[in-house]
């Protein structure tokens, strides 16, 4: 196969990062589906190392956690019995940290739901920062508990902040699609003593809602959905880079990259198909 120009890949990965599926960013490029496939794997692993060697001696001061949800090939409750036992098939958890100043994603993990994937997380999480004291909010889920006070040793002042929500007469709210109302949220201190302004997570679950728009397999409700576990962590890299290095936060007016202080200017595209080139 003859090697793609540089404008046609950064057109490809250009339309992948706004939220194309593969099949239509085949379409709309006009080149087939294993060329689109094969181009995502090499920039995804290519975004993977860059994050890993850049975003590192950051001087966060708030972060925020999270997990969001999707799944892979099928929702686990749907697997087949022979597949049940599979790994990279299933539910599958993206679990986040974003600094709540500069918005950088400054790491996540794509795994389970266990406790073991919260420590292995947080343990990442702790060696990107320059080793000052910071603060952590994330929601109720206990293993975040341990995986915290293992990871900082104290230097840390951690909160949870846990949704209540309420029931209701509307026989909608009953639907498959329908969760039940917030009605409020509690603040719990973990460890240290957080300052309770800052205690949230608006950020980290706003991001969540980019993670949904900009990728087409994070999409509810469609047919587009990760088949293979590879492939869907190459996309998250990829995403991840575009948004930390590339796109222009509306509030900050510069990318969180530049935000946070490891970017001088905003990245382009072209310059993502370029770190293959540099691998």
């Amino acid at each position: 196969m003859n090697r793609l120009s540089i404008e046609k890949q950064a057109q490809i990965i250009s339309l992948l990062v706004e939220g194309n599926s593969l099949r239509s960013t085949s379409r709309i490029a006009d080149c087939s589906i294993n060329t689109v496939t094969k181009l995502l794997v090499e920039v995804g692993k290519a975004c993977a190392q860059f994050h890993n060697d850049t975003v590192l001696s950051l001087q966060s001061k708030r972060i925020q956690l999270d997990e969001i949800w999707s799944f892979v090939y099928a929702k686990e409750r749907n697997l087949p019995e022979a597949l049940k036992e599979k790994e990279g098939v299933g539910d599958v958890w993206t679990w986040t940290a974003i600094d709540a100043d500069s918005k950088l994603i400054i790491s996540w993990l794509v795994g389970n739901h266990s406790r073991e994937a919260a420590e292995i997380f947080l343990k990442d999480v702790a060696i990107r920062l320059a080793g000052q004291r910071v603060q952590m909010t994330s929601d109720g889920y206990s293993a975040y508990i341990d995986a915290v006070s293992n990871n900082f040793m104290g230097n840390v002042d951690f909160a949870q902040i846990i949704k209540i929500f309420g029931g209701t007469n509307d026989p909608r709210s009953s639907g498959k699609y329908s969760p039940p109302e917030c009605i409020g949220t509690k603040k719990t201190t973990v460890i240290g003593n957080p300052d309770k302004k800052h205690i949230s997570t608006s950020f980290v679950e706003r991001q969540n809602l980019t993670m949904r728009m900009h990728m087409r397999r994070f999409t509810r409700l469609t047919n587009a959905f990760s088949k293979k576990i590879e492939n869907h962590c190459h996309a998250i890299a990829l995403h991840f880079v575009y948004y930390n290095f590339v796109k222009i936060h509306k509030t900050l007016r510069v990318t969180p990259a530049m935000e946070a202080g490891i970017a001088s200017r905003p990245m382009e595209i072209v310059d993502i198909v370029n770190l293959v080139n540099q691998n």
